[in-house]
């Protein structure tokens, strides 16, 4: 024979629970106000390799981080253009397609597509 399993007293537990409420988190600081890129991360690495004058293809940066290439190029749009907001241009070349940041602001068409996803 089996004995039959008692059920816990859920009523001592949930009101247990109630009672005790979590203090509130404070934020240090907002992200804006911290540093943009700390120095030995891949997305360091990767800003660093779009600023060069040489640029840097998809299997360059695929290599230094050892990303896949959707993951690469998914980090261009998504953090280099929408979040950083820097002006990522590319052009074809024999060495295949070449991504660089310019000095210049980002296209307006660029900061209003943005805005609109916000």
């Amino acid at each position: 024979m089996t004995k039959p399993k008692t059920k816990p007293k859920a009523a001592t537990r949930s009101t247990a629970r109630k009672t005790a409420k979590p203090a509130s988190r404070k934020r240090s600081a907002p992200a804006s106000s911290r540093s943009a890129v700390r120095p030995n991360t891949k997305h360091a690495r990767i800003i660093a390799m779009l600023r060069m004058p040489t640029g840097a293809t998809i299997a360059a940066i695929m290599t230094a981080t050892d990303w896949q290439q959707h993951s690469v190029r998914g980090f261009l749009a998504g953090v280099v253009r929408k979040k950083l907001r820097l002006n990522l241009v590319s052009e074809q070349t024999e060495k295949g397609r070449v991504y660089r940041i310019t000095n210049g602001k980002a296209p307006r068409a660029a900061l209003d597509r943005a805005k609109q996803a916000a």
